[in-house]
Order: structure tokens, then sequence, then C-alpha cells
């Protein structure tokens, strides 16, 4: 078990990676799961940043790895963390929710992630996980895939 110490870092870097998930949420205005270059330039007009075309097309192709003209939520948190430490917090998520899998239904619920962070010593309230959740879902279910979820719990590493 990991260290309180260890955990509050842990919920803390959660908390910054909810932040830049529910960002992403914000950009794609359209919710088709991806940030297109002219919603990039649209929200950041409308934070009162003055970026040219060419600033981001720039950024665009800073985050698209797969070069498919699109930013993913996974390419988007690869993009706004790759400064930070996450493998622990990585580690934590992805236990978490193998512990989650016992019934194969590979869905994860904000309910089910909840109930697991608490069994595992991480206090994050219900609503909290719930958002951790919705900032995931793309289809608006209210749950995430494993596969989903690995993607985005890779993407930390």
């Amino acid at each position: 078990m990991a260290q309180s110490g260890s955990l509050s870092a842990e919920t803390e870097t959660l908390s910054h990676v909810l932040s830049i998930m529910e960002t992403f949420r914000a950009f794609d205005s359209d919710n088709d799961g991806s940030i297109t270059t002219q919603e990039l330039g649209g929200i950041l007009s409308s934070l009162g940043y003055k970026a040219s075309e060419e600033d981001v097309r720039a950024m665009m192709q800073q985050g698209d790895t797969n070069k498919d003209g699109l930013l993913s939520l996974e390419e988007f948190l690869e993009m706004n963390t790759k400064n930070m430490e996450l493998r622990g917090l990585a580690n934590l998520l992805g236990t978490a929710f193998e512990s989650l899998n016992l019934d194969g239904d590979e869905i994860l619920t904000g309910e089910e992630l909840h109930a697991v962070m608490g069994n595992i010593g991480v206090e994050l309230t219900l609503e909290n996980c719930k958002d951790i959740i919705a900032s995931m879902d793309g289809d608006g279910d209210g749950a995430v895939s494993f596969e989903d979820f690995q993607l985005i719990v890779n993407s930390l590493l």
C-alpha cells in the first residue's frame, strides 16, 4: 500500500489530470471525441488569446502524434502532461480498473471507481469519481470501456 503522503500527491495529480480532461471537453465543442483546428482556434479566441492560424496549426501539429489532423483525448493528455511524473497515477488507476473488472463487463462507472479508490485508500468524493468517468466518457452513457480507460492510462505513462 502506498504511503498517505504519496496518495495525497496522487490525488492532487489526478485532480490536475481531470482538469485537463475537462478542458479537452470544452475544446471539443461538437463532442465527437477529438479537437479540430477550428475548435482549438475558437476556444483560444474566446479565452482572449490572439493566436494566428499558423500558431494554432503549429499547436495541432505538436500534439497530433498520429497525424490525422485531430487531437484525441489521449494526444491532448500527452501534450499537457509530458513534464509531469504520472507513472504512479497511471499504475494506481490501472490497478483500480483491474480490480473492478471482476465481473468481466469491462465497463467502469463513477460509483465503481469511487468504491475501489476508497478500498485502496484514495479519498475521492463520489462526485469527483463521476466527473473523472464523465471526462473519459466519449459516448455519454455514464461509463467508460476498459479499452478507453487503458488508452488514457497508457497516455499517462
